[in-house]
């Protein structure tokens, strides 16, 4: 008989399974790619780890992890081409890096400070991953456990002597849209899709490109969301995701995918998708890969094929804002 058990230590949730009486718990086949507060305390202390502060310069200058550097901006914004999305020359992220201190035997641990830049941390270690460097990492929990764990924030500004760094990239972490179109036509039933967007945009509920729903062949829709640790909301009562990466909620949600196989995640711009790969990686998934163009471009290019499409409406879109410009017009009116 099978029961299922809850405890709760240091603010984090386990889930555990009792068969027979014998309690098991999911755990990360790779747990060194995401680290504790304590972990990255030890880890500071020596000179070939370095901690990058993943959320805005402002934020940053407020108060950050002692010895952290920034990037100069949000990690998503730093380390990705807001039209092409991944600089795919290279030079670009060597230059990046060796001028912040980042060398190719530094240990880079990635954190954040919420769901809103989790995604952010993630983006970094994807993209270091594909540079092939083989010491990144990200700061289960961000600010949030650092802070748990009683340790305090610095507002000192952080430079670190400028080094070298060197790229050796590994091209099958970066899934092109060439290749979904490939497992859209049936051409590579060993690559399994994973949709990281949400059920309603991937039913074509939600749409975020010109059309809605999602590329033939799909394995699994499993939103980033649904692959966190959840708390119960004091306001609502009811239990909602955090920003805290748990094994068995991740193992949970991708339990249908085969570990031995290719998977490649995706979503609208190919961001909350770094965050699946991240857990991909450390579930032990052996070749796991960020379609970085995502839904963004293909459901915007009208030749390729869509299931449960459905088309963005303009026209009713418009209707709602001019009805909304006519209300503010209206206020705008009656405050003079």
């Amino acid at each position: 008989m099978k029961s299922s058990i809850m405890y709760i230590t240091r603010g984090i949730v386990f889930a555990l399974v009792a068969w027979g009486g014998t309690a098991v718990a999911a755990q990360w086949a790779n747990p060194e790619l995401i680290v504790s507060g304590d972990e990255l305390k030890k880890g500071m202390k020596q000179d070939n780890w370095v901690a990058v502060d993943c959320r805005d310069l402002k934020d940053y200058v407020a108060g950050h992890i002692p010895g952290a550097i920034s990037f100069g901006n949000r990690c998503k914004k730093a380390l990705r081409d807001p039209t092409s999305r991944l600089f795919r020359d290279t030079s670009k992220y060597e230059k990046l890096f060796g001028k912040v201190g980042i060398g190719n035997d530094t240990h880079v641990v990635f954190y954040y400070d919420g769901l809103e830049t989790m995604n952010d941390a993630a983006i970094g270690f994807w993209v270091m991953e594909y540079l092939g460097h083989d010491k990144a990492h990200v700061l289960n929990g961000g600010i949030d456990a650092w802070r748990k764990a009683g340790n305090r924030l610095d507002n000192k500004p952080v430079r670190l002597n400028a080094t070298t760094f060197k790229a050796s990239v590994m091209h099958n972490r970066y899934a092109s849209t060439d290749e979904i179109l490939e497992i859209a036509d049936g051409k590579k039933p060993n690559t399994q899709l994973l949709d990281s967007r949400s059920a309603k945009e991937h039913k074509g509920k939600d749409i975020r490109a010109l059309r809605g729903g999602h590329v033939a062949n799909t394995a699994l829709n499993a939103s980033h969301k649904d692959t966190l640790l959840k708390e119960k909301d004091k306001k609502t009562g009811k239990m909602t995701p955090v920003a805290y990466l748990d094994a068995d909620a991740a193992a949970k949600a991708f339990a249908s995918l085969d570990k031995n196989k290719r998977v490649v995640a995706h979503c609208q711009t190919g961001t909350r998708s770094t965050l699946t790969y991240l857990q991909l990686r450390a579930l032990g998934f052996k070749d796991p890969a960020n379609w970085d163009d995502s839904w963004r471009i293909y459901g915007s290019t009208l030749e390729f094929p869509v299931e449960d499409e459905q088309w963005y409406n303009f026209d009713g879109v418009n209707k709602k804002i001019k009805k909304l410009e006519e209300k503010v017009s209206a206020l705008e009116k009656a405050k003079k």
